[in-house]
């Protein structure tokens, strides 16, 4: 923990969301850095990722939860559950909505009034205006605002970066005065290898078409730190069945080189340092009710 400073404000901001809402786009944009993967597919984060952002004497910690949404399936539940917990210890609660939609989701109602009623403030975040008409906008707003009552709206595109500065400053302005929990100049609590494996299942996902990322997990088995300032990464991919190998591999090996090709060049711009990765994929049949896949995660079996 950071040594206390006079005027100095620190606190928890969960941002939560449907799937596909755009809370990961958000807040890497509000950290300045990639700490969450974001894809265009919906139930991509799976885990609580904290990322950290100062602004002026506040150090904001955001909470990216995974999206909140019906679950049926255990790690569904889990990751659902996750989502609930990061909203019960945050100052600020920001609820992200995608206002390119058509229509309201049962979701996005259920993740409007499913948070508590509670001294942290609510605060609605519409994304992707740029896709949308102003008209559109102020309907929306006043529509979700039946719902529940929140202290502030604020309208954003989080790809762009439209009117995130002025929800970055709304935010620090109400965090609680305190001592920083982190040195300025860290962007995340998760561990390296923890980040490299969700960028390598990031880029999983974007090459993977079916419903095959839903059904794997990615760790980093093996980290070696060489004298010339490179670093060696064992990562396995586990997936449950063997035509699902055959896919993540891809005809030839195709598939497996360009996600190794792309997370080992994310992986040296967040490292700053030459990487050499190395991914396995492997057939672990019960993975998905493996207790010990779910504490790597961060998350409830029991859920």
């Amino acid at each position: 923990m950071s040594e206390p400073s006079a005027g100095r404000r620190c606190g928890f901001v969960a941002v939560v969301g449907a799937p596909n809402a755009g809370k990961s786009t958000l807040v890497n944009r509000l950290v300045g850095a990639k700490v969450s993967i974001v894809t265009h597919k919906v139930q991509t984060t799976r885990t609580r990722i904290r990322g950290i952002a100062v602004e002026g004497e506040s150090q904001m910690v955001f909470v990216d939860t995974p999206g909140i949404f019906n679950a049926k399936r255990r790690l569904e539940r889990a990751m659902v559950q996750a989502a609930w917990a990061g909203v019960e210890d945050a100052d600020v609660v920001l609820v992200v909505h995608d206002a390119s939609k058509k229509r309201v989701s049962d979701e996005a109602r259920m993740v409007i009034t499913g948070i508590p009623e509670a001294s942290r403030e609510v605060v609605l975040v519409l994304n992707k205006i740029d896709l949308v008409k102003r008209e559109r906008l102020l309907e929306l707003t006043a529509e979700l605002s039946q719902a529940r009552e929140f202290a502030e709206v604020f309208m954003i595109s989080a790809s762009s970066g439209d009117g995130v500065a002025d929800l970055s400053e709304f935010l620090a302005s109400r965090m609680p005065p305190g001592p920083w929990h982190f040195p300025e100049d860290q962007i995340s609590d998760i561990t390296l290898r923890l980040m490299a494996s969700e960028i390598t299942r990031e880029k999983l996902f974007l090459n993977l078409h079916q419903e095959l990322p839903y059904s794997l997990t990615v760790e980093s088995e093996s980290w070696q730190e060489f004298d010339d300032g490179s670093v060696r990464i064992e990562q396995s991919v586990f997936v449950a069945r063997e035509q699902h190998k055959a896919m993540c591999l891809g005809k030839g090996g195709k598939t497996i080189r360009a996600v190794r090709q792309a997370a080992q060049s994310d992986l040296e711009q967040v490292l700053g340092q030459p990487v050499h990765l190395f991914i396995f994929v492997k057939v672990r049949e019960n993975w998905i009710n493996d207790p010990e896949r779910y504490r790597m995660l961060g998350l409830e079996f029991d859920a």
